[in-house]
């Protein structure tokens, strides 16, 4: 009885805040967006004439993350001893997310980008061909072997992990410069979202229809995958508000079409750059077709897992408790792996020096590491084996925190 009066009693906060809730999550998706633009602009100081950057620094990306970690914990232990409500605490993660990604943001935009000499590689630029092909090769077989052994009846993760060692043996598979136009290397760009897709309809797709159908979950679901874009074409480079020096003509206008190599081949890039915009210094956007493949997947499989992760909170308040408060959390760790090369060689930067770092930054920064495309494969397996995972865990009869209604 006192369950039944607990799932009332959330039932009627959700309806309560059924038209405010809404609000929220675009509310301070906005927020984000205002703060990451006029953070990094320059303000004009008092004591001079001229406009003096007052730009953020390295702290203030540290500070802003830890504040977003710190809240999200405080939404978890308020949410686990049953003082707030699950919905509520949704609210309060997604704001703990949200601050979280920006104090990333701004930690990577404000640290130096790393360079070295070709003298400190700790091995020989020609090791790249053996590594990809030892690499891509590996995983292909292991799939083969794990598939045939773990999941004999779904051959689909088989050739899913096959794609995947493909995805990173591609570049030394073509010789020479035919890799950046082949054929081939469009099929597995194009053909992993849609081999996601379809694991993802035949494994969860019932599942999800009906997290999906759950306002809150969706809302949830949709503001994180929101962030985790915005989080990832910042990061890249590939939006920005700051010029780089030397990089860029503050004084020259230009749109049009350019070419990108980023993600295995060459795409047309439509580049957008507004020298001195009303509020901004700068507006820069390049969009391609490998970036918003590789975006859109990634951020759509993240706020998949939201959306799971809100619908278990949102359907038991008990049952589960471990998993669900470790939801969110999670989401923070893995939300970052798509790009999270450079930040390690910066953070390593910062902890033990460039000594450490410059091995780091070759085997897994350098664009022409076959490893540097491990940080993109091992998010998109991540996410998908988690949605899964969790989806089949909620949904076993012995579990009292299905997420189908029983009804």
């Amino acid at each position: 009885m006192v369950s039944d009066r607990r799932h009332a009693k959330d039932d009627e906060t959700g309806e309560r805040f059924q038209r405010r809730g809404s609000l929220r999550p675009l509310s301070i998706l906005i927020l984000f967006v205002l703060v990451l633009v006029l953070t990094q602009v320059p303000v004009a100081s008092a004591g001079h004439g001229a406009a003096e950057a007052t730009q953020l620094t390295q702290g203030h990306g540290v500070l802003l993350a830890v504040g977003g970690v710190i809240t999200l914990g405080g939404v978890l232990i308020l949410k686990r001893t049953d003082r707030v409500s699950p919905t509520n605490a949704l609210y309060g993660a997604f704001v703990g997310l949200a601050v979280t990604a920006l104090g990333v943001t701004v930690f990577s935009a404000t640290s130096p980008e790393p360079t070295y000499a070709a003298s400190s590689m700790p091995f020989p630029r020609s090791w790249y061909v053996l590594m990809a092909l030892s690499v891509g090769s590996l995983i292909m077989v292991l799939s083969f072997i794990v598939g045939w052994l773990r999941w004999p009846t779904r051959p689909r993760y088989t050739f899913f992990g096959i794609l995947m060692g493909l995805w990173i043996a591609y570049p030394y598979l073509i010789p020479g410069s035919a890799s950046d136009t082949h054929p081939l290397g469009y099929a597995i760009v194009f053909g992993t979202p849609v081999f996601v897709g379809y694991i993802i309809w035949k494994d969860a797709g019932n599942v999800l229809s009906t997290v999906l159908r759950d306002t809150v979950a969706r809302r949830f679901g949709i503001g994180v995958g929101a962030i985790v874009a915005l989080y990832f074409i910042s990061v890249t480079g590939y939006l920005s508000f700051v010029p780089e020096p030397g990089v860029y003509n503050r004084n020259e206008q230009f749109i049009g079409i350019l070419h990108d190599g980023y993600q295995l081949v060459n795409w047309p890039l439509f580049f957008i750059y507004l020298p001195d915009v009303p509020l901004v210094p700068i507006f820069l956007l390049a969009i391609s077709p490998g970036l918003l493949v590789v975006t859109g997947m990634l951020s759509a499989l993240v706020g998949l897992n939201a959306a799971v992760i809100a619908r278990q909170w949102r359907v038991e308040e008990q049952a589960g408790k471990a998993q669900s408060t470790a939801g969110p959390a999670g989401l923070v760790g893995c939300s970052t792996c798509g790009c999270c090369g450079p930040l390690v060689a910066k953070v390593a930067i910062l902890a033990a020096g460039p000594s450490i770092a410059a091995p780091l930054y070759w085997v897994f920064v350098d664009t022409a590491s076959p490893l540097s495309a491990l940080f993109i494969v091992a998010s998109i397996v991540l996410f998908v084996g988690s949605l899964i995972y969790s989806v089949e865990a909620a949904s076993q009869p012995t579990q009292t925190n299905s997420l189908v209604p029983a009804d």
